[in-house]
């Protein structure tokens, strides 16, 4: 879904962002934008931002919901930031506590930062969502129930001995009891469906329900749902016939006296055709414009894995721009191609989490002693083991810095955004193209799944990724004969010559042996070892980053330190701290290995040093073996990302300690 912005750059009002502000955005009040409702109309209210929940069972479809929800509000113009977060199993238990899905969506006139801190509106499918939810729901939030579901049996299987429609409980917000079961069966009726197959279209109901409440477009929706089920005609207008329904109803009924308004967030965004994406679907398609502007085919070895799968899927899709994809047996297999690719002259990639990372390391080391461009994906998830496969951790960090026997320095790449993943992919590409070396990118699970608007660069924005392959002799012997040395280096990036196999006259041993300096034989001459161990860091090493950007505009004490998808959340509390008159820093690293250039010079200008990371403090442990700072963590290993407010609170009680 695309959207054109014509506007120009804007800067978002950060006193009124709701990732600082930490308001409840339904008041409940009339205000100065809403429209005073005439005879027979309704109260139309104007909002400048909306948090949304969308939360049932596993098989009640709310990540389909939420994400055309979604594109809707992207092709409105609004900034949105999302969160899907679902159970790990491929099914559980139906009406359970650990079965339960949610799609969360914040959406603004303005420049947001997360997915927000706590719903404004909480949409129930059954009782086990809301007892799942109600916890982060604010007093005074919206709370739409499907009543059908709040049964004994269902209701007894997560706790509730009475019913909280019923009990009192819930006084303390705005409950809309809807029987959306009943409603989606009566008005498919006429489709001559089983009650099980009219049941499935509930979650239709509740989005048409929705897209009345906020004014969201519906020609995109029911576009999607007849392409979807285009061999199943009467199961697309079955659906078409509920989201319908469901708008019809909030139309109709008097429990939905107000309709809300969100504009676009015409200010917020540079001129360009704008789309909605996932971090995933970035990366994908930073990959594809990587190998194209390296004018090399794009080769990924892979084994499926959560949360990094959807990158093979999609990459699966675009043989027309020269990309082959690898499912392989196992992960060793995946990466073991992949390299052999890289030998053979493609772009070679390879896409996995943590445990994959574990297993896929002694290749990684082979790709570091053979000097090759090799780009390593790892999308993060909770662990150690299995751990939490559907959730968001950034723990692999040291995993990624240090996990190889040997010295195997490998250079580490990390977006902060889900849009930033494209350019995060083409700025590792860069790295490993330049100075022939594995890289990795730390995406995580947050980013990966979740998703933002972003604009579709010009093609003569992309950097120029060319190479150039050796074609003959590069060296000459004493007794002026020409040869090919693999091992002999550029004099400024120290990447070795990269020759084709089948290129006459430059055979060359390959393997994980240590090789010659130079000549590549095979060498077990220890000052040789010496000599390429320090060389392979000093490549690391040299390898050009841009320096840190400060966000300081008042000459603070206090740094917040950040990396990958803290991003939005440390932001956001920044700016909520600025609004209240705090004096509070922000550098944010991309390039994790080696670190900025000016980085360590950065850190001795402040007092105090807070990191902000998901895990137990990986980077923090970087920071201060390097710099010998005395780096402050704040951690969070809970499998979801930090809420803005929670941060402001830790970095205000850092710059009062």
């Amino acid at each position: 879904m695309t959207s054109q912005v014509s506007s120009p750059a804007g800067q978002a009002d950060e006193a009124n962002d709701a990732d600082q502000a930490g308001e409840t955005v339904l008041r409940g009040q009339r205000t100065p934008q809403s429209e005073k409702a005439g005879a027979g109309e309704k109260e139309i209210r104007r909002l400048d931002r909306v948090i949304i929940r969308f939360a049932g069972d596993s098989g009640d479809g709310m990540q389909l919901t939420g994400d055309r929800f979604t594109s809707e509000t992207a092709s409105f113009g609004n900034d949105l930031s999302t969160l899907p977060n679902f159970p790990a199993e491929i099914r559980a238990p139906a009406g359970t506590l650990p079965g339960v899905s949610s799609f969360q969506l914040h959406f603004a006139d303005h420049d947001i930062l997360t997915p927000g801190d706590a719903p404004n509106v909480l949409v129930a499918m059954n009782p086990a969502a809301l007892r799942a939810n109600i916890g982060d729901v604010p007093r005074g939030a919206e709370i739409i129930v499907n009543t059908d579901e709040f049964t004994k049996r269902p209701m007894a299987k997560v706790g509730y001995e009475t019913s909280p429609l019923e009990d009192g409980s819930l006084q303390a917000y705005n409950v809309h009891p809807v029987p959306l079961t009943t409603l989606t069966i009566e008005a498919l009726k006429d489709f001559g469906l089983s009650r099980k197959e009219a049941e499935r279209s509930k979650n239709m109901f509740a989005l048409g329900l929705l897209s009345w409440m906020y004014h969201r477009p519906t020609d995109g929706t029911e576009a999607f749902l007849r392409a979807k089920f285009a061999k199943k005609p009467q199961i697309a207008e079955a659906n078409v016939a509920a989201f319908r329904a469901g708008w019809n109803f909030g139309e109709t009924t008097e429990d939905f006296a107000v309709s809300y308004e969100v504009a676009p967030a015409t200010q917020t965004f540079p001129t360009g055709t704008y789309r909605n994406i996932t971090g995933n679907l970035a990366l994908s398609y930073g990959l594809i414009a990587a190998s194209r502007q390296a004018d090399l085919p794009l080769y990924l070895g892979s084994y499926p894995i959560t949360p990094a799968s959807d990158i093979l899927h999609e990459l699966s899709k675009h043989k027309n721009f020269g990309v082959r994809t690898f499912q392989a047996e196992d992960e060793i297999a995946g990466i073991g191609a992949a390299l052999g690719a890289a030998f053979g002259g493609s772009l070679g990639v390879t896409t996995t989490s943590g445990p994959g990372v574990a297993l896929k390391s002694e290749t990684i080391g082979l790709a570091v002693s053979l000097e090759l461009p090799l780009l390593i994906i790892d999308i993060q998830r909770g662990g150690p083991s299995t751990g939490l496969p559907t959730k968001t951790e950034q723990a692999d960090l040291l995993q990624a810095m240090f996990g190889r026997n040997g010295e195997a320095p490998v250079p580490i790449v990390a977006p902060k955004t889900p849009a930033d993943c494209f350019d995060a992919a083409l700025d590792a590409a860069r790295i490993a193209l330049t100075y022939r070396t594995p890289v990795f990118l730390l995406s995580d699970g947050y980013l990966a799944n979740g998703s933002e608007p972003w604009r579709i660069p010009e093609v003569d924005e992309l950097p120029d990724l060319r190479v150039q392959f050796a074609s003959g002799p590069n060296h000459e012997l004493a007794d002026g004969t020409e040869v090919f040395w693999p091992y002999k280096r550029d004099q400024q990036t120290l990447a070795r010559p990269w020759a084709v196999p089948g290129t006459p006259g430059l055979e060359h041993r390959i393997g994980g042996i240590e090789k010659q300096d130079g000549t590549g034989n095979i060498s077990y001459d220890p000052a040789n070892h010496d000599f390429m161990v320090r060389t392979r860091q000093a490549k690391v090493d040299g390898i050009e980053v841009p320096d840190v950007e400060v966000d300081d505009p008042s000459d603070a004490r206090t740094l917040v330190l950040g990396w990958g998808s803290t991003y939005g959340p440390i932001t956001a509390a920044v700016r909520r701290l600025r609004a209240e008159g705090q004096s509070i820093a922000q550098v944010h690293l991309r390039h994790l290995n080696p670190f900025p250039r000016n980085l360590g010079e950065v850190l001795e200008r402040y007092d105090k040093v807070v990191v902000p990371e998901m895990n137990l403090g990986q980077l923090a442990t970087l920071i201060r073996a390097k710099y010998l700072v005395d780096a402050q963590s704040y951690n969070q290993v809970n499998g979801m990302p930090f809420k803005a407010e929670q941060l402001a609170t830790a970095l205000k009680e850092a710059i009062d300690a």
